[in-house]
């Protein structure tokens, strides 16, 4: 167990994370029904303020809350206790982080930033928004660097030694997240916050966007290492076995960092102010990430085999039946992995330009986002969450909660494939995104969204009701984790934080060389970056004023 003060931290942000959640999957619910033309909104609120903080909450805040509850446990687990300047800027980090959500949660409850989760320019939000956006992510810096700075207290004092692989893992995911950040705190201080205050009269459109998605793109990632992290160092530990190859865990996570930067152009395909060459390099650098992916898996399945060999599974696919099915903590990462399989081949088609040029502003794109990040990363966390909670409270994980967590994994995967499904079909019919019902006057191709069987918006609002229901079923299982459960009586019952053993022996030192990947990362970001947002800044139009359409 780890020390009382490192839990609180910990527990603190699972609380604020799933506050988040509660909040942003309410207006899920709303935003499915209002697409199915089933739903009138209130006066007071509007379709843009219900996406905005569907989007805001679920993707940016739980996710962020959550993953810093995940690698503060894991940290004080693998490392020892925080000394008193980690703990003070964490707990900095967290209400700096807390302070700059609530600021930008009231503004878009106000009604005075419906700028959807990219708060794309020329679309203006309130000034105090943009301010809590920066504060948030302040907050997650002060967090950050609190954590790494114990990772550099343990290598003094454990010179020569590899780094345990859970906090090796931590170190690589922190240092993603503060590189991706320094684009969007840039376009955020130096663009949206002197534009919306009334300092600068225009903003240049182009050059906030492509800072935004070299911020956008790796953010994918800060949500996926974390559950990479489950994946590679708990599920084994979970299944019986220890993790399958050490280098390559850590090899994976070194080509994220190299490979997550220079490929934001992906998401700007269709803009005309970028040239075609720059487009074409940082698609292909796109395609490397898919490298990373594929070891993942190799190792993952492999890991799943040997567990089940172990245990005396024979033939083909024998070692399948072998696997703890009923522990809801394997089954639960089980189906997320599942589910990344059409997610990440969805993202290949997205990063093709011919592909991109048919999907790229429809509902493909939300259900890919859905069947990526709302199912594999979010289940993952579920999964997380079972033990995590528990770990922290000293608490029981009763087996009534067990028995609800197995249908609240079910329910979530049937609303999640019911929804993402829909969403992948209509948006191949060319269903629009970002945009509330629509019939355009019986058009033709508009009947045919409301006419198939799976394509259809009934599908899903029926995805996303049965989403909510597995959401609150979540909750009350969260809330029961945290407050109600009996405490456990004999230490030698409480349950553990899994971690799964690690042989270093063929693991090379270079990959504990962080100068070296950080300064790789680097230089692909300059070759990637530097003349084309050069030419944007040289090469400016005048700008655009701002607009508020609601």
């Amino acid at each position: 167990m780890i020390a009382v003060k490192d839990r609180k931290l910990a527990l603190w942000n699972i609380g604020i994370a799933y506050i988040a959640f509660i909040i942003g999957t309410f207006c899920g619910l709303l935003q499915v029904f209002v697409r199915n033309d089933s739903l009138q909104l209130p006066k007071f609120l509007d379709y843009y303020q219900i996406l905005t903080a569907h989007g805001v909450l679920l993707a940016l805040i739980f996710t962020a809350f959550f993953i810093f509850a995940f690698l503060i446990a894991g940290m004080s687990k693998t490392l020892g206790s925080f000394g008193p300047k980690v703990s003070l800027f964490a707990w900095i980090g967290l209400w700096t982080t807390a302070i700059g959500t609530t600021m930008a949660t009231v503004m878009i409850i106000s009604g005075k930033a419906s700028v959807l989760y990219t708060f794309y320019a020329p679309l203006k939000a309130s000034g105090w928004y943009y301010l809590g956006l920066a504060l948030f992510i302040i907050g997650t810096w002060f967090t950050s660097f609190a954590l790494l700075g114990h990772f550099v207290a343990w290598k003094k004092k454990n010179k020569g030694q590899f780094s345990p692989l859970f906090a090796y893992m931590t170190t690589a995911t922190l240092l993603l997240w503060i590189i991706a950040c320094l684009g969007v705190v840039a376009t955020v201080v130096f663009q949206y916050l002197p534009w919306a205050f009334g300092l600068t009269d225009t903003i240049n459109v182009e050059l906030s966007r492509s800072l935004f998605w070299y911020f956008g793109h790796p953010l994918v990632y800060f949500w996926l290492l974390p559950a990479y992290m489950a994946w590679y160092v708990v599920m084994p530990k979970i299944i019986g076995t220890k993790v399958f190859s050490d280098s390559l865990a850590r090899f994976s996570f070194i080509l994220f960092i190299l490979f997550s930067f220079p490929v934001g152009f992906h998401h700007q395909l269709t803009e005309p102010g970028i040239d075609s060459f720059w487009k074409f390099l940082q698609v292909v650098l796109t395609f490397m990430v898919i490298i990373p992916t594929l070891m993942t898996a190799f190792s993952m399945f492999a890991t799943f085999e040997i567990s089940g060999r172990n245990k005396g599974g024979t033939g083909l696919f024998g070692w399948l039946r072998k696997l703890p099915w009923k522990d809801v903590r394997f089954s639960s990462l089980f189906i997320a992995m599942l589910f990344f399989i059409p997610g990440g081949a969805g993202g290949i088609i997205n990063a093709s330009f011919q592909l991109n040029e048919l999907v790229h502003n429809t509902l493909w794109v939300v259900g890919h986002f859905h069947i990526t990040v709302g199912t594999p990363v979010a289940m993952t966390f579920m999964s997380v969450t079972f033990w995590l909670i528990p770990y922290l409270t000293g608490r029981e994980f009763p087996k009534h909660l067990q028995k609800l967590a197995h249908i609240q994994i079910g329910t979530w995967a049937i609303g999640m494939l019911l929804m993402s499904t829909a969403q992948h079909l209509l948006g191949l019919l060319g269903a629009p995104r970002r945009t509330a019902y629509a019939g355009y006057n019986g058009n033709e191709s508009a009947a045919e969204w409301f006419q198939g069987i799976l394509s259809n918006h009934v599908t899903m609002a029926i995805g996303g009701t049965i989403l909510f229901f597995s959401a609150m079923l979540l909750v009350y299982i969260v809330a029961n984790l945290m407050f109600v459960a009996p405490k456990v009586q004999d230490e030698n019952d409480l349950v553990e934080f899994p971690i799964a053993e690690s042989d270093t022996s063929h693991t090379a030192k270079f990959l504990e060389n962080w100068g070296i990947w950080v300064g790789i990362a680097v230089a692909l970001i300059v070759m990637a970056y530097a003349l084309p947002l050069y030419d944007m800044i040289q090469n400016a139009p005048p700008g655009s004023r701002g607009f508020i359409t609601w």
